[in-house]
């Protein structure tokens, strides 16, 4: 499998380099590519959700068998499984080890998604507290906020900073910060996490 590593970056992070040593580094996705099977591994910009959006999107359209790993300089929890709701199939800390990369290759080879032992410890632990029930209460519970809550809880969910969702909706910080105090208490979550598991299951991110 063909390793394509799309980045900003003008040279491979020694780890990429060491694990794949014919790999490929681009700074967008295009059509050059050999049709032969391929591993996109994305490290994310500053521009986070939407560019790993329209990558995703625009890897699977043009290359339906590829596979798509995002790669974070700062990892998060709920921003993972945003990443995994669009189609990547894993999801790591960029600077990872040539070993842990390798790993990561095997197992999506193989029809496998990797998510870290750390994230999915965590998804096992909310997701065995959600019941069909508990599905049914939760979005009564989105129904009960507010348009801005709404919309404020969708971009969290994407795993996005405070700072990023006040940009993107043109409000302060701290209102991003109150309004996220308002909707964990009335939807009964804990943490960013837990917010975007329940989103993905009763609500069009």
């Amino acid at each position: 499998m063909q390793d394509i590593f799309v980045t900003t970056l003008s040279q491979p992070l020694p780890g990429w380099q060491q694990a794949f040593t014919d790999c490929q580094c681009v700074r967008e996705v295009s059509t050059t590519a050999n049709q032969a099977q391929l591993v996109f591994w994305l490290h994310m910009n500053e521009d986070r959700q939407h560019w790993m959006q329209g990558a995703i999107k625009r890897i699977t359209t043009l290359y339906p068998n590829a596979k798509v790993v995002v790669l974070a300089n700062a990892p998060d929890q709920a921003e993972a499984l945003y990443a995994l709701s669009l189609g990547a199939v894993g999801y790591s800390h960029a600077y990872a080890t040539a070993e842990a990369l390798a790993e990561i290759k095997t197992v999506i080879a193989h029809g496998g998604l990797w998510l870290g032992n750390t994230l999915l410890q965590k998804l096992i632990e909310v997701s065995t507290r959600m019941t069909t029930s508990h599905n049914s209460h939760v979005n009564s519970l989105l129904n009960q906020l507010t348009q801005r809550e709404k919309e404020v809880a969708v971009e969290a969910a994407k795993g996005l900073s405070n700072k990023e969702i006040a940009r993107i909706l043109n409000i302060t910080d701290r209102t991003v910060k109150a309004h996220l105090a308002s909707i964990f208490e009335q939807l009964k979550v804990k943490d960013r996490l837990h917010l975007a598991l329940i989103l993905n299951q009763n609500y069009q991110i």
